[in-house]
């Protein structure tokens, strides 16, 4: 495949330069209207912004995951970077996956087949107080890439006194009407057959997910969206992924599904929920009473013994740390950090492919939870709970699971939601625990209940 993509595209080409006091959502208010992504980690102190598309990369089906990670190798063979004096700017592929393999897009997901990936044509980082800014274009076959240079580094910095200029002002917020497709009795049944199929032994989990539809009177005002949720959701991965203009899906995600660096890969248990209180002492009384419910240890233990057994034949070495309390604004979850040493590093994908979807957002046993979840949710799932997240020239990578997310189409979005189901599930408390969940986004968005 290598050479097949190398001779349609050309030689992949980067150039980078410094971009004093532009951040990323400069870059991305200034790119309204021009294809988009985005990615924050907060806990890393690094941010990243793209602006159109130098190259997209597509798969369907079940090799979805291989086949990304081939074209992705192809793209980065031989690539040139003319200055790499800041790693993090190097280019790469911003992007996820559906969370169905023989997911085909229906009207919310019409823009976003199961695997789809861009290499921004302007790339901004921020790397704690240092901004850069990539470049990244195809060298015409047999031209000398280091021939390019005077006239990348010319468009670099036209680029950046753009950027430096006053961004275009934000649109105001418009008003939204709120619908749920799925009554609270659709709901409770579904529960209860869950529930009734774990009680004789044929699952032991299962994640049911529900909609929230949001109609406005004027376009999505994603970027306010994004800066909602970085002030009241700081430690999340934050992203977005705008293949087309007023086509985005975005979203703040408490949980990492893997990280790769070289030999390295971190991933983390998350599951089992509670609100939080509201005071100091009943904060710590509903962390307390998290840690102690069967219910929530048994559903997170699901959770830690299936994601040690499916990276076990991958590692040499696997560290669990010890269980205990993720607190976000408005909710609190069990969370256990896990980490370990690749045999063979192959870079993020092979990971990535191996663990989704954990029981965290689908279920255990994985191919009998699927089953379940595509016949009684009454709406594909597109993106949401599956991988987004990037991936670098050495094929490694980070990536979240999408939840606390929302597809957007112009004036529409929809929010999903979703609560791990066990035996000892109650239909009311897990009606009330999605609710919790809605809550980011639906702020973010500016709706109320």
């Amino acid at each position: 495949m290598t050479k097949p993509f190398q001779q349609h595209y050309g030689r992949l080409i980067s150039l980078s330069m410094p971009c004093p006091g532009v951040s990323p959502a400069d870059l991305l208010r200034h790119a309204r209207g021009q294809p988009r992504s985005f990615w924050e980690s907060a806990r890393d102190g690094v941010a990243f912004a793209g602006m159109g598309i130098a190259v997209e990369l597509i798969a369907w089906g079940a090799n979805r995951f291989a086949e990304i990670e081939e074209q992705a190798r192809a793209l980065f063979e031989n690539a040139v970077m003319l200055d790499e004096r800041e790693p993090l700017a190097a280019p790469r592929l911003f992007g996820g996956f559906a969370f169905h393999d023989d997911f085909v897009p229906d009207l919310a997901w019409a823009d976003f087949p199961p695997a789809h990936f861009v290499l921004p044509h302007y790339q901004l980082v921020r790397v704690r107080d240092s901004f850069w800014l990539t470049l990244n274009v195809h060298a015409p076959p047999g031209e000398d890439p280091r021939a390019l240079a005077p006239d990348l580094r010319e468009a670099l910095l036209a680029q950046v006194d753009a950027l430096q200029s006053e961004p275009p002002p934000l649109p105001p917020r418009s008003s939204a009407r709120l619908a749920y497709p799925m009554p609270f009795e659709q709901w409770a049944r579904s529960v209860e057959r869950i529930v009734r199929q774990i009680n004789v032994g044929e699952l032991k989990k299962v994640v049911l997910a529900r909609i929230a539809e949001a109609s406005f009177d004027a376009p999505v005002d994603v970027d306010s969206a994004l800066a909602c949720l970085a002030q009241r959701y700081p430690d999340t991965y934050r992203f977005l992924f705008e293949p087309r203009p007023g086509r985005a899906f975005f979203g703040a995600t408490p949980e990492l599904l893997a990280q790769v660096e070289g030999d390295r890969v971190t991933t983390m248990a998350l599951a089992g929920s509670i609100r939080r209180g509201a005071t100091p002492d009943e904060d710590e009384r509903l962390a307390l009473a998290l840690l102690d419910s069967a219910k929530d240890r048994h559903e997170h233990q699901i959770v830690v013994d299936e994601v040690r057994n499916r990276l076990t034949p991958l590692i040499s070495r696997l560290d669990v740390g010890a269980t205990g309390v993720m607190r976000l604004s408005n909710i609190q979850h069990l969370h256990t950090p896990i980490s370990g040493v690749l045999r063979e590093p192959r870079g993020i994908l092979p990971i990535i492919a191996t663990l989704h979807p954990t029981p965290a957002l689908g279920g255990e046993p994985r191919a009998a939870a699927m089953r379940l979840i595509a016949e009684l949710e009454p709406a594909p799932r597109g993106w949401y709970a599956a991988p987004v997240g990037w991936i670098d020239r050495r094929l490694d990578g980070q990536f979240g699971v999408a939840i606390r997310s929302a597809v957007v189409q112009a004036t529409r979005a929809w929010l999903y939601a979703g609560a791990g189901i066990v035996a000892a599930s109650d239909p009311q408390r897990e009606w009330d625990e999605t609710n919790l969940k809605f809550r980011p986004m639906l702020e973010g968005l500016g709706v109320q209940r």
